[in-house]
């Protein structure tokens, strides 16, 4: 080789050895010096963080109906990397999806800011549309294979779903568009219910397919834990039924109906009108959906006459035979008057003949205090505690506060205001022998494996009266379903029933109570002997003929109702069936 060979060679040599010394120095330096931000950007490109979603519980009844329960939906997503025709997917999406046009599109050619290459970039998660059903999201899938269109991938959702519509939606309540709930047991129990979503790092390639190889760092979900109520749908459904109908017939402005067990405080159905429906939403008027039965303060009315009578027993100031002389009919001191003329009725007897007279005696031998602490102590001024929201506590003033004639007017259940909830309780303490139970509403908590993660057994809150006294109220309650007593519209063919009618006159504006409005309600449980439920109907202005809006014409015949196809449903076993009676129309009724 000549020496212009030999420099021609090493000329070419030191060139070649020059390139690969500047690739591989270009090679250190993206591999080294600037891995972070290539791998950033590949990771804007290619790496997403992908939620997965935790099933929130599901509200069943005591029996394990179905009550709130989660229907599978997808997410309609675009990830504007990956688009790779703008104006046809827009096209396409906006008629599958019954979308504007102008609205996809610019949702397909939205841009987001990346920190690692420092400018905008098409963002890779745009929501297109929600809850869209899940046969119609495997149509989309498969329709936009079929045209080549990439960009558009579905995520895994559910919604809430209400099997029963309108029944029981004060109770079970509803969620909001985040799937949190608002209301009933949606919202006390949402720290159970709602689950905590998982997370995992997904990589997809060029055309948007996920590469399950490279997933990365996963978080498993934990769904929410399941709520099973003290509710029996039946009982529900026979409640509904019954309320729907004397809606109908009495054209009420508002009504309610509890049905509750007295020895444990479980509610077993609980209904109010007017109401709506849990699956919509939209345009409900805000007076639909308060829980009357909780928010709701009305004067009680003569069923308010059993805590005066209980307290004067189990205080032995008197015996159920023990005579009162009812003035009759007129107490010229209290200007009171009663619906009938009456002179001397024994303790039993005023309750039977709903006397307001010789009840507003009893509480004058009782006291102010001692009066006073009864009525606290049977629930009424306080909240219950159940787990429902928008309780209130009802107003009881205290003693320093009353008239002159106050221990004459509250005995009769005027002066004091009370929920629909707290008179029901009341009536279960004289069910079962003087003990007031906290209402439930929640009968336990389970995981989605069924295991039991917290439960609410029964929890007596206090005794409020003697058994002897509850006993000898329990008789006469009995009596005022009897033949001549003021409700007998409420007996049930085969059983015996206890109860008391209330009929409170309503405050106008000018503070008078006048004589067109009323709150008509009865308060009552069957089999007296042993109450498999204590029941309440009450009725807000009830439209009936002049002379016939009272509890034993209008509320006793509704529960009358429902106590027989309970009585049916629960598989009671009839007691020799009593004579039927009758009640008169028309009677000069004040409050009862």
């Amino acid at each position: 080789m000549n020496r212009t060979a030999r420099t021609r060679a090493l000329i070419t040599c030191l060139l070649l050895s020059g390139c690969y010394t500047a690739f591989s120095f270009r090679l250190v330096h993206l591999q080294v010096t600037q891995h972070g931000e290539y791998a950033a950007r590949a990771a804007d490109i290619h790496v997403k963080r992908q939620t997965i979603y935790a099933r929130r519980g599901v509200i069943y009844d005591i029996h394990g109906e179905s009550l709130a329960q989660n229907e599978p939906v997808r997410t309609v997503v675009a990830d504007g990397t990956l688009i790779n025709d703008r104006e046809e997917l827009a096209d396409f999406l906006a008629h599958a999806l019954k979308l504007p046009r102008a609205e996809v599109l610019e949702k397909l050619g939205r841009e987001k800011f990346s920190q690692s290459r420092q400018k905008n970039i098409p963002d890779q998660y745009v929501i297109l549309k929600k809850q869209v059903p899940e046969m119609l999201a495997t149509e989309l899938k498969d329709a936009l294979a079929a045209r080549k269109l990439r960009g558009v991938y579905f995520e895994q959702e559910s919604t809430r779903v209400y099997p029963n519509g309108q029944m029981l939606c004060h109770v079970v309540g509803f969620v909001n568009g985040e799937s949190v709930g608002v209301d009933g047991v949606e919202r006390t129990m949402e720290r159970f219910l709602r689950g905590h979503d998982g997370f995992r790092y997904t990589e997809r390639d060029r055309t948007g397919k996920e590469i399950v190889p490279y997933r990365a760092q996963e978080k498993e979900a934990r769904n929410g834990c399941n709520v099973r109520l003290t509710i029996d749908i039946g009982l529900q459904n026979i409640v509904e039924q019954e309320l729907d109908a004397a809606i109908k017939q009495f054209r009420p402005k508002s009504a309610t109906v509890i049905l509750m067990r007295p020895q444990t405080g479980e509610i077993l159905a609980l209904a109010n009108r007017p109401n709506f429906n849990l699956n919509v939403q939209e345009n409900v008027p805000l007076d639909h959906r308060r829980n009357r039965a909780l928010s709701d303060m009305v004067e009680p009315g003569s069923t308010f006459k059993i805590v005066t009578t209980a307290a004067a027993l189990t205080e032995r100031i008197v015996k159920s035979g023990t005579l009162i002389h009812c003035e009759n009919g007129f107490m010229a001191s209290a200007k009171l008057r009663d619906h009938h003329p009456y002179a001397d009725l024994s303790v039993n007897d005023i309750l039977v003949k709903s006397s307001n007279i010789g009840v507003a005696k009893l509480a004058i031998q009782l006291g102010d205090q001692k009066f006073y602490e009864y009525v606290r102590r049977f629930g009424f001024g306080e909240r219950s505690a159940v787990n429902l929201p928008g309780e209130i506590s009802g107003i009881v003033h205290p003693p320093h506060r009353w008239s002159k004639i106050s221990i004459t007017r509250m005995p009769m259940g005027h002066e004091v205001a009370a929920t629909p909830l707290q008179i029901v309780t009341a009536m279960c303490a004289i069910a079962n022998g003087g003990r007031l139970m906290m209402p439930q509403i929640v009968s336990e908590i389970t995981d989605d494996q069924g295991r039991i993660v917290t439960s609410f057994p029964p929890q007596e809150v206090r005794r409020v009266a003697s058994k002897e006294a509850t006993d000898a109220v329990n008789e006469a309650l009995q009596q005022v379903v009897g033949p001549k007593g003021t409700a007998q519209l409420a007996r049930v063919a085969g059983f015996t029933v206890a109860g008391k009618t209330g009929t409170s006159q309503k405050l106008g504006a000018d503070g008078r109570y006048g004589h067109d409005k009323y709150v008509v309600s009865f308060a009552g449980y069957m089999p007296a002997e042993n109450p498999a439920f204590v029941g309440l109907v009450l009725l807000d202005e009830p439209q009936a003929k002049p002379g016939q809006t009272y509890g034993g014409l209008v509320a006793a015949p509704v529960f009358s109702r429902i106590g027989e196809k309970a009585a049916r449903y629960l598989g009671l076993v009839p007691s020799p069936e009593e004579p039927a009676g009758s009640v008169m129309a028309g009677q000069n009724v004040r409050s009862r």
